[in-house]
């Protein structure tokens, strides 16, 4: 028999939005840093870094701390931390104060996706709050992609759009708990579960994770200077290409468990391989939507499917959390890698070595999938659901109204 449906926290999808559009709007973050600031696209590449490797750290440090802190604190804190730091940053053009800025927002926005992968890996229904976190933030971006082209120069406006959202999450942080976890038992304060398993899937996820980015930091240049459309037509390519995320995202929603988590992770990571290589050498509009839009369809699918196989690892959230860091760590090298082979050895290079990248720890990956989740693979029951039922943690002590309704790049 089916368990009964329980709501699922907007409050979560939310945050999650909020912390992952920042990686979502690099293209266009470090675009924007090249053509309005004294810097060169290298320079421009190593300012994004910057910015995901500070989100990483936070990642790496908050790890364990959510609970023992507070979900409703920290993630105040990071909504603050991100509106100040992006904010400042927007509001200047003196490059030592853009890198602050994008360094303190960066921070701010990896205590927020920590504390929403905390919640998340709680949640009876992780894989399905990480769907509805992926398709909020594709839909925004996309928007964003959309509407900052017609808005005018200047590098401003992508970190004001992130600044802004992370203030109009703010009041919606009152739905989370305010108080530390209740008591537990000295083994769910021990050491972390299923380590080997973990281990492996917070080893591969940076150099999967920098493949992505290393092509998406610097999607926008392939589209201007190689395929030579306008920023115009770029951002439409991407808005599309966000859309394209939402659909399989859906579908990622919808197939649920039913393939397992072997055959999305596996055989999309190979999939995503090829999507890089087309992209990376497209010369025209054609080849280029056609890289790009294939791409944003498998990207969150996969990532989906990894983000709920690490919630299934521990139910609270240490290892979703740790993997979400250690997939930031490569988030943080992607735009400089990127940058740094195309201009060495061109983008169609670029492409063939990110994809070989690719397949290669595809293999690693799907082991963990084979073999991390499929203990806890019998236990959803919901349709949509992921491979897990998590144990609660300080989030259910939150009043039902926390969890007023359904809820990662």
């Amino acid at each position: 028999m089916s368990a009964p449906r329980r709501p699922l926290p907007w409050s979560l999808v939310a945050l999650f939005t909020a912390g992952y559009l920042a990686p979502y709007l690099l293209p266009t973050t470090v675009g924007r840093l090249d053509s309005a600031l004294p810097l060169d696209p290298t320079q421009a590449g190593a300012i994004g870094s910057a910015l995901l490797l500070s989100s990483a750290a936070a990642g790496f440090l908050l790890a364990s701390r959510v609970d023992r802190i507070g979900p409703r604190r920290l993630a105040r804190l990071g909504l603050a931390l991100a509106v100040l730091g992006y904010g400042g940053a927007a509001l200047t053009a003196f490059v030592p104060a853009v890198v602050a800025g994008a360094v303190i927002g960066g921070f701010g926005s990896g205590t927020v996706t920590a504390v929403a992968a905390s919640g998340i890996a709680a949640h009876r229904d992780p894989h399905r709050v990480t769907t509805l976190g992926l398709l909020g933030v594709s839909a925004l971006a996309g928007a964003l992609y959309l509407t900052i082209p017609h808005l005018g120069p200047g590098h401003g406006l992508p970190l004001l759009a992130i600044a802004l959202t992370a203030l109009a999450v703010l009041p919606l942080t009152g739905r989370l708990s305010g108080r530390n976890a209740p008591a537990r038992t000295a083994v769910a304060h021990g050491r972390l579960p299923r380590l080997r398993a973990g281990l492996l899937l917070a080893a591969t996820m940076p150099c999967w994770s920098l493949a992505q980015n290393a092509l998406w930091g610097v999607s926008g240049r392939i589209g201007l200077d190689q395929a030579h459309l306008t920023e115009v037509t770029v951002g439409a390519v991407f808005a599309v290409a966000l859309g394209a995320g939402l659909v399989g995202v859906v579908g990622a929603g919808v197939l649920g468990p039913r393939l397992g988590q072997a055959v999305p992770i596996g055989a999309g990571t190979a999939l995503i391989a090829g999507c890089i290589a087309l992209s990376a050498s497209a010369t025209d509009l054609t080849a280029f939507a056609a890289g790009e839009i294939s791409w944003n369809l498998l990207y969150p699918v996969v990532l989906s499917y990894v983000i709920g196989l690490a919630a299934s690892l521990d139910p609270r959230g240490r290892w979703a959390v740790l993997v979400g860091s250690a997939a930031s760590l490569g988030t943080a090298a992607g735009p400089l890698t990127g940058s740094v082979l195309a201009a060495g050895a061109g983008f169609p290079v670029m492409g063939k070595v990110l994809g070989a990248g690719l397949l290669l720890i595809a293999v690693p990956m799907t082991a963990v999938a084979l073999r991390g989740g499929r203990r806890l693979l019998p236990v959803v029951e919901v349709p949509v659901e992921a491979p897990a039922v998590p144990a609660r943690s300080a989030y259910d002590t939150a009043s039902p109204n926390s969890y007023a309704s359904t809820s990662a790049r």
